[in-house]
């Protein structure tokens, strides 16, 4: 998907990556093999689910300031349903055109 808005104009670039949880870093290797989705992992004492009231799976949308604009979450909206992916891609990039 981001490869796709890549090549779309839009007002603000759109940037996915991931943030894992702390207690998950067992996972990070799977989850960066053959990928270029930028993953982040927080550092022990910086809870950032926890500040963010994440769930597991959810794509925050940040809106032009940062501000926390909506929440898509992956479990709930599976993207191998065209629908689902074309709801998160129309969500990133209303946001990207705020």
């Amino acid at each position: 998907m981001q490869a796709e808005i890549d090549l779309l104009n839009t007002l603000r670039p759109v940037q996915i990556l991931g943030v894992n949880d702390i207690g998950r870093e067992s996972g990070n290797a799977g989850m960066t093999a053959d990928r270029t989705l930028p993953w982040l992992q927080p550092a022990t004492g910086e809870d950032i689910w926890t500040a963010w009231q994440v769930e597991y799976r959810d794509v925050i949308i940040l809106g032009p300031g940062n501000e926390r604009r909506s929440t898509f979450n992956l479990t709930q909206n599976d993207l191998s349903d065209p629908a689902n992916y074309a709801a998160l891609r129309n969500e990133l990039l209303e946001a990207a055109n705020e």
